[in-house]
């Protein structure tokens, strides 16, 4: 089954309902949403030769016609590749080759970006700001997608390459329906009345969970920014009324200070699904005490996208619950496809209770890297995807999680996990942001370092931090230094760079 077959029910079942929306306009209905997707396919076809399982690249910021060539992409059976809008031009152009695409998709606004990295006519490019664009997607295409079937690729997604280039996701039809399916059983429901809103890149996150939305004929809202502003969203929730949006935790803190600024709380948006990083303990309770019961959180990654665990509205709002702050410390139980189980470093299964590397196995699991046996082979074992994340099951099935294996600190001989330092210290009200990283030491092996973000008007003072610390966590976990920075580095989508922490104080060390 092909994917882009959901957008063909919803044309035929709800031909009149709106579909694609720049802020409060609405851009096109289903019915045009399906006639433009068959158009592009058709002339992506016809004038750059694309074949079925043939890759086409996506580079360019949120714009409703990026959700038009997706499907336009599908609609012939050809693969996706969207690549993030904030890269550098040479590492799209990487992709691009790497994945051997047939051409890039760009919009005018990232043009430049491109043309400064890439010699002209290395890559056939198409426009969807130019004229050119809006006459072909006016045109005709097949009356139906392409038939495929579930292993046949469908996205092939390029990881963040934090530690080296990044590897191809290769996602199948099957993967993505899978992940679909557990939206509506894991992480809310949908109605033809909903709006999805793509304040977050649709290149990646945000942009998955068009498919449930597109399933259900609801409609898809890109902001007129382009992309996340706090008070645009929080303005668009009570425009638009029952709206549904996936962020980043970074983007949750600034939307409850928008929120708190004008005295609102988030009417209109309905769910906000957040992940993709930790959320401390503090925050998330920040978040609901302003904006209340509309949160729901997921733990996933590119290679089984958004759909390892979820932690469900329902356990956020059990605050009867003997154990509710540690249930919603968690990510919350597997989703309905996905086994979640934890190992030690030999791959063997430890009990609930146990701390360990997080692995997954299911239907939503990539299949494999592109062109890359050896990373397949490291990550997938017997089916078993090894996250590389560190985190413990309980005995009800819901996972915690500590930290990525590679942030664990080793001081003395004994593991440091740098979350439990961080949520002690966000638990203090002059704490904004903390990361806590593992610094080389002589004796040690490694200390725990605090880079600290302090509120505004807060004093720089280590020794209240300390003792802050002391009354929550071990004596040996807290920080033997504390770094005051004005913020912290931050990839794309909000990820605090640690490596970057651990660069820059190798840097004052040197």
């Amino acid at each position: 089954m092909n994917i882009a077959d959901w957008l063909a029910a919803s044309a035929h079942l709800r031909p009149r309902a709106p579909a694609l929306l720049t802020g409060t306009h609405v851009d096109a209905d289903y019915a045009t949403f399906a006639q433009r997707a068959a158009a592009v396919g058709a002339h992506l076809s016809r004038h750059y030769n694309v074949q079925p399982g043939d890759r086409v690249g996506l580079f360019m910021t949120n714009c409703t016609q990026y959700l038009e060539c997706l499907y336009g992409i599908w609609w012939i059976g050809a693969v996706a590749v969207p690549i993030n809008a904030k890269l550098h031009g040479r590492e799209a152009a990487w992709i691009c080759e790497d994945s051997g695409a047939k051409l890039i998709v760009l919009s005018d606004d990232i043009m430049d970006v491109w043309s400064e990295a890439v010699a002209p006519g290395a890559l056939p490019t198409l426009s969807v700001d130019s004229d050119a664009y809006l006459r072909l997607r006016a045109g005709e295409g097949a009356a139906a997608p392409l038939a495929r079937e579930t292993d046949d690729l469908a996205w092939l997604f390029y990881t963040s390459g934090t530690t080296g280039r990044p590897k191809g996701v290769m996602l199948s039809h099957g993967n993505l329906m899978a992940m679909s399916l557990c939206y509506f059983a894991d992480v809310d429901q949908v109605t033809p009345q909903d709006a999805i809103l793509y304040a977050a890149p649709i290149s990646h996150g945000a942009g998955l969970y068009n498919f449930p939305h597109v399933r259900m004929g609801a409609r898809h809202v890109v902001p007129e920014s382009g992309g996340f502003d706090a008070d645009e969203v929080l303005a668009l929730g009570k425009q638009l009324q029952n709206v549904a949006m996936f962020a980043a935790p970074t983007m949750v803190r600034r939307l409850v200070d928008a929120a708190k600024k004008h005295g609102e709380n988030g009417d209109g948006l309905r769910t906000i699904v957040y992940g993709g990083g930790p959320m401390y303990l503090a925050d998330i309770r920040d978040a609901i005490a302003t904006m209340g019961q509309r949160f729901v959180q997921i733990y996933g990654q590119g290679e089984s996208p958004m759909t390892i665990t979820a932690l469900s509205r329902e356990w956020h709002s059990r605050t009867d619950d003997p154990r509710y702050l540690e249930r919603l410390a968690s990510v919350g139980p597997a989703q309905s496809v996905i086994s979640v189980r934890i190992t030690d470093a030999d791959g063997n299964p430890l009990p609930a209770g146990e701390t360990g590397e997080v692995e997954a196995k299911g239907a939503a699991v990539m299949l494999g890297y592109w062109n890359n046996p050896k990373a397949t082979a490291d990550t997938l074992k017997n089916g078993w995807l090894r996250t590389g994340d560190v985190g413990r099951l309980d005995a009800d099935g819901f996972l915690t999680l500590s930290d990525r294996s590679k942030d664990v600190i080793i001081s003395g001989g004994t593991n440091i996990y740098p979350r439990e330092v961080e949520e002690a210290l966000l638990t203090h009200a002059d704490v904004r942001e903390v990361s806590a990283i593992g610094v080389p030491h002589p004796e040690w092996g490694e200390i725990v370092v605090a880079c600290v973000v302090l509120e505004d008007g807060a004093t720089a003072n280590d020794q209240v931090l300390d003792a802050h610390c002391l009354a929550s966590i071990a004596r040996f976990k807290r920080p033997k230094r504390y770094v005051y920075l004005p913020s912290l580095p931050k990839n794309n989508y909000g990820k605090v760079l640690k490596t970057s922490l651990r660069e820059m104080m190798a840097k004052q060390a040197s």
